[in-house]
């Protein structure tokens, strides 16, 4: 525990998941936010199919790198982009190159 407490302490730091955070909490607030969508949705209760809860789900971790282009975040927020990666150190520098990936595996699967 304490090897944790001072790596956590000593690591380069970094915002932009609070800010993230802080950004998507802001746009709920002002009343962007909209129903999940519906393969995000509980399929485990009678009535569940009828409804399309839970179809077509696609489980990330069935794919190529463990992703797959399916849509997260309700219609109104679809296009949001809430996460503005940093080079505040290897460790977000390493984040902000997956981060790159992921949108251009999105730009050539859409």
């Amino acid at each position: 525990m304490a090897d944790v407490v001072v790596d956590l302490c000593l690591s380069p730091k970094s915002n932009s998941a609070y800010t993230a955070l802080d950004a998507a909490i802001a746009d709920i607030r002002a009343g962007k936010a909209g129903e999940v969508p519906d393969h995000l949705r509980d399929s485990h209760y009678q009535g569940a199919k009828e409804l399309k809860r839970g179809l077509d789900y696609q489980y990330p971790h069935n794919f190529e790198n463990a992703w797959v282009n399916q849509q997260y975040l309700p219609d109104k927020l679809k296009n949001e982009t809430y996460y503005q990666p940093k080079e505040t150190g290897k460790y977000e520098q390493a984040l902000k190159q997956q981060y790159e990936r992921i949108q251009n595996w999105k730009k050539h699967s859409s």
